[in-house]
């Protein structure tokens, strides 16, 4: 199986932001085809347009299924929806290219259920799209846990000197802390180490966030939610033989983590562990789903409407994206 190639289903994302033009700039890599077999689930007439606009060196071939697809470089294979009007603005928030992005996803489960697709790449979309076009969910994440009947699943951060996975996500801080318990922490960092073992980490050293500044220091701060929410699974999981540490205040966490000493950083709250990774810049991030059946990941940025239809956007994420989903759908292979 080592020289199996992966096929991935690349989602198109929101038609109206930057995710046309940062998958065929993408897939004018060779490289890619090196890695993996890309297949774009999207609009075929809106990647030729995003051709045009970027100048890459490409054509598109419509497909209807995953078994006609050929993986020739400089030929993008997309299973063709044919939902985007020809006329559709870019930059512009869409009830149609929210509607549309996703349909790509729920087609792309489809084909990652039937076995057609080895891991889904997601290609960014825009919430209040997504909204408009009658699909509340509050992102990515939440709609594939849907999609796929799980019931509870993890977000993960990679970017090269640090992976973070999260134990609440799109909730505001009153919430965050108040959904923050035993068992949620216990699970996210279960799944998180599961991850890291099928990448090759045979034992994952794993550090665990507080909720408090300098994680509480003993109930000087907040209202002893270390001790009650964190502590107990962290008890439990080392009783177990994981490698876990904590709580640790966070800042210090992430310094240790930067310079090497943990593999994986477990954060409490969305923007306690998405700060330190886009300091380190937006273009290294990628976004995993961690706990669906199929493996997950994407771009760590935005539809960038400023940007979007101008052919300047940076398709160095959705590259990252598309070598950590080989490797980790190839390991699952």
């Amino acid at each position: 199986m080592t020289n199996y190639l992966p096929v991935i289903g690349i989602t198109m994302g929101d038609a109206s932001g930057v995710g046309p033009e940062i998958v065929v700039k993408s897939l004018a890599h060779e490289t890619v085809y090196q890695q993996c077999r890309p297949l774009v689930i999207g609009d075929a007439r809106r990647l030729e347009r995003a051709i045009e606009i970027t100048g890459v060196r490409a054509t598109v071939r419509r497909i209807e299924d995953a078994s006609q697809a050929q993986y020739q470089p400089g030929v993008i294979d997309c299973i063709d929806l044919e939902l985007i009007p020809d006329d559709l603005p870019f930059g512009q928030l869409s009830a149609v290219a929210g509607d549309a992005a996703y349909r790509y996803i729920a087609r792309a489960v489809e084909l990652a259920q039937a076995n057609q697709i080895d891991a889904i790449c997601t290609a960014p979309l825009n919430k209040e799209a997504l909204h408009a076009g009658g699909h509340k969910f509050p992102g990515h994440t939440e709609m594939l846990a849907h999609l796929t009947g799980v019931d509870e699943v993890s977000m993960m951060l990679v970017a090269p000197k640090l992976r973070v996975i999260h134990v609440t996500t799109h909730i505001g801080i009153i919430d965050a802390i108040r959904k923050i318990e035993p068992g949620l922490v216990r699970r996210t960092i279960e799944r998180g180490n599961a991850t890291l073992v099928k990448a090759g980490i045979a034992k994952p050293r794993i550090g665990v966030c507080g909720i408090n500044p300098h994680a509480g220091e003993n109930g000087l701060f907040g209202y002893g939610e270390e001790e009650e929410k964190i502590i107990p699974a962290v008890k439990e999981l080392q009783e177990q033989g994981l490698d876990v540490t904590g709580p640790l205040p966070a800042d210090t966490l992430f310094y240790r983590a930067g310079r090497g000493d943990f593999d994986l950083v477990v954060a409490m709250y969305h923007d306690q562990g998405h700060g330190p990774v886009k300091v380190l810049g937006l273009e290294a991030g990628v976004n995993v789903t961690v706990g669906l059946d199929v493996i997950r990941t994407s771009v760590d940025h935005g539809t960038a409407f400023d940007i979007a239809g101008k052919g300047i956007a940076d398709e160095g994420s959705l590259l990252e994206a598309l070598r950590q989903g080989a490797e980790l759908a190839t390991r699952r292979a």
